[in-house]
Parts: structure tokens; C-alpha cells; sequence
């Protein structure tokens, strides 16, 4: 189908796309890779009467180094995490899951801050941001406010951000050197959704777990952050038997849709698998 008719605004300063977003109220949307936006408008499921195309302000791009946290622009897209220097030697884990991420056409075009913000449970760098402890830089009319990732997501498609706001950057706390990770990702073919997928980010001391985070996508209407089951690894040197309870720690707060990827329990017991395969692994790589 084609779109309804729309204003199409394309602003050269952050300032000036949130007084658009401000002035033009709930009839206004920001474009970023509109790769969740485009096709909701193609099949009329959203009408908006304005877009605001963001790729216009410079001050929304890139990478950089702000003390010990890695702070990436919302406008950075996911092929620039992959050719990143930076993100390579202190975050490796999103190179991992941005190569997992539909295809190269989408990756050129699909940005860091349009994957966290719109809330889609299916998104695959939500769940990353709460294993890393990620926070959002939210800029609206009253000024900037930072959101916790975990504190973020509300519900499918819901989100803190309040109307008129736009996510501007994301905060990432590097991990130590020498931690191990994983994203382990099943999905039916190339460019599909998780049917399950599991983010690991972990320590080792003395061939025991020092310290780990769990997060999982698509398994609930948002992003999970495992504690429990990463819990139950700390202290562990993963054998089959904490590897089994960490599974089941996971599994129990899973609530996926019944869906073309299968029913609740086939979800539910391969989203524990992509957990074990992802503390194997992450593990393997801790140094």
C-alpha cells in the first residue's frame, strides 16, 4: 500500500527537531532508519501527519570515549558499530548481535537509537543495553533526562518517552578488559525476528564466575534482564548442573506470543538453550 499524505520537516539541530516534535504535537513523528515506521505507514497502521527526518543533525552520530563509558549517538547506524574501532576492542557483543540483524541493506540504514527506542520486544539491541547497564539520554522541551535501560521499557511499543521527546544518545559503561560475551540468536531465516535469542556479558576468576549479566529478546513484551538465572551462575565453574538451573531461572520468566515462530513452550525451552549456548561461549572467550 502507499502511505497517506504527510509534512515532511528535515531539521538541522537537535534544538530545532524537538520545537518541531513540541509545536506539532501527536500528529508528528521522528524519522530514523524508519525501518519500523515505513512499513506501519505503508499499511496505514500509523497516519502521521508530519515526519521529522533526523538524519539532518550531525550532533546524533557517532562514537566516542567519555571516561570509562562508550557513549554512541541515536543516529548511529548499526554497519557503523561493525566498522568501529572503538566499539570492537570495548564492545564487542554489539558487533556480534548488529551482524545478526536482518541484512546489509538494513544495517546501512537502521540506526543504534531507532533498535532501543520504539519499544519492539522482536528489537535485538534492547536486551544487549540492559546486560551492559546502558542508559538513555531522553532531550525534550523541558531539557535532557537520563533513563536507565531498565527502567525504559514499559510494555510492547511502550516506552518512557514522554511526547516530544527524542532519545539522543546511549551510555554504555565498558566492561572490564577480559570479560567474556555472547549473543546467541535463533530465528527461521536471514532478517527475521528472534525466535529466542540470549545476551551474556561475564567475568572469571580462578575458572569460576565472578560476575555475569543475562538479557533476552523476544521472549516477553519487552527485553528481560535474567538476574536470577545470572544468579545462579556466580560462584559456578558452569557445570551441566548450573547450566541446567540457569536455563529453567530463565525459562520461568519467560512469557512468549504463540506465534508463526512456534508455540509458548517450544519458545520458552530454545530461549534456555540460547542461554546455556551463551554462557558456554561467553565464557570461553573471558580472559
Amino acid at each position: 500500500m502507499i502511505p497517506g499524505s504527510f509534512s515532511y520537516h528535515r531539521p538541522a539541530t537537535l534544538a530545532d527537531a524537538v520545537k518541531l516534535l513540541s509545536t506539532l504535537g501527536d500528529e508528528a513523528r521522528p524519522l530514523a532508519g524508519g525501518h519500523s515506521l515505513v512499513p506501519m505507514m505503508k499499511l496505514r497502521l500509523a497516519t502521521p501527519e508530519h515526519l521529522v527526518d533526523l538524519h539532518g543533525i550531525d550532533g546524533l552520530k557517532g562514537i566516542r570515549r567519555d571516561g570509562n563509558n562508550i557513549v554512541i549517538g541515536a543516529m548511529t547506524t548499526q554497519h557503523d558499530l561493525l566498522a568501529s574501532d572503538e566499539i570492537a576492542k570495548s564492545l564487542p557483543i554489539l558487533q556480534e548481535a548488529a551482524a545478526l540483524i536482518a541484512d546489509p541493506q538494513v544495517r546501512y540504514r537502521g540506526t543504534l537509537g531507532g533498535n532501543v527506542a520504539n519499544g519492539d520486544p522482536g528489537n535485538d539491541m534492547p536486551a544487549l543495553m540492559l546486560t551492559l547497564g546502558a542508559s538513555y539520554r531522553l532531550e525534550g522541551a523541558n531539557g535532557a533526562r537520563e533513563v536507565a535501560a531498565g527502567d525504559f521499557y514499559q510494555g510492547a511499543f511502550f516506552t518512557a518517552l514522554e511526547p516530544g521527546e527524542i532519545l539522543s544518545a546511549i551510555s554504555i559503561p565498558a566492561p572490564p578488559s577480559g570479560h567474556g560475551y555472547a549473543y546467541e540468536k535463533l530465528k527461521r531465516k536471514v532478517g527475521d525476528y528472534a525466535t529466542a535469542a540470549a545476551a551474556v556479558v561475564l567475568t572469571m576468576a580462578g575458572g569460576k564466575v565472578a560476575s555475569c549479566a543475562i538479557g533476552l529478546t523476544n521472549v516477553h513484551e519487552t527485553p528481560l534482564l535474567a538476574t536470577d538465572a545470572a544468579r545462579a551462575v556466580i560462584g559456578t565453574s558452569l557445570d551441566a548442573a548450573t547450566l541446567k538451573k540457569a536455563a529453567a531461572a530463565a525459562e520461568a520468566i519467560m512469557s512468549p506470543a504463540a506465534d508463526a515462530r512456534g508455540p509458548v513452550e517450544y519458545r520458552k525451552h530454545v530461549g534456555g538453550i540460547m542461554v546455556t549456548r551463551a554462557l558456554q561461549r561467553a565464557a570461553s572467550r573471558a580472559g
